[in-house]
Parts: C-alpha cells; structure tokens; sequence
C-alpha cells in the first residue's frame, strides 16, 4: 500500500501526521518530482518566502511574495512520462512567532492550497506536507 493510499492527490497537510521517509519514497516510487524545503532558519516571512524560492528552485522573476510564489508553483511542469505526473512538496519548520504569526503562514499555506486547486483542474497531483517550528 503506498503512503498516498488515503491522501487526495491535491492537499496541504501537516507533516506530523506522516513518515516523512516514506513520502519521499512514494514519490519517488510514483515518479513526482519531489521538492523539499526546510526553513529552520527563517525568523520571518521575507527570510522563509527566501528559502522557499531558493530550496525549490523557482526562477528568477519570483519576487518572494505570495503572488509571485503562486505563479511560480503553477507554474511548475510535472514529469509528463510519468505513471501519476505530480509534485510533493515537504515544507519544514516553518516559524511561528511575531515575525510570521499564524494570518501570516495562514496566508502562505493558502497559496498552496491554491496551487493544489490550479493542479487539480490540470489533473496534477500536488501534494504539500508542512511542519511548524516554535520560536
């Protein structure tokens, strides 16, 4: 049974509730492009939007604002050959404290929330699993 048995092919769920090891596996396995981020040393929104830019590789026009992060995850091109074309995108430590308080990376799962929505109408699977990290 793969880890992806019970999660719908598009979502943003919290990381602790999964193995981690194993949804790297299963992507890998269903041949998605996997795209991980940690964020531990983010303390704010532009520091973490910074990271997520740089660890998932978006292109130069992202303006590390939430407008330009969803152009650019729907943006993103699955591998086509693949038996089950998508993406798992694990974010880590995500902060939590003054600098991005929960409106704040409320705002940003909601980007990929509505990333997951745009890859649902293209029949995409896009799975977001996301940890917060306690300032």
């Amino acid at each position: 049974m793969s880890a992806f048995s019970n999660i719908p092919p598009q979502a943003v769920l919290p990381l602790g509730a999964y193995d981690k090891a194993e949804l790297e596996r299963a992507a890998l396995r269903a041949d998605q492009i996997l795209l991980r981020c940690d964020c531990a040393q983010a303390r704010d929104e532009a520091a973490a939007l910074s990271k997520i830019g740089q660890d998932l590789a978006l292109p130069a026009r992202y303006g590390q604002n939430l407008g330009t992060l969803y152009d650019c995850l729907t943006g993103l091109r699955p591998n086509r050959d693949a038996d089950q074309p998508g993406f798992v995108v694990i974010l880590e430590n995500l902060p939590d404290g003054a600098r991005l308080g929960e409106a704040d990376r409320g705002a940003l799962l909601d980007v990929f929330r509505e990333a997951a929505d745009h890859f649902y109408d293209a029949k995409t699977a896009f799975r977001v699993f996301y940890s917060v990290r306690k300032d």
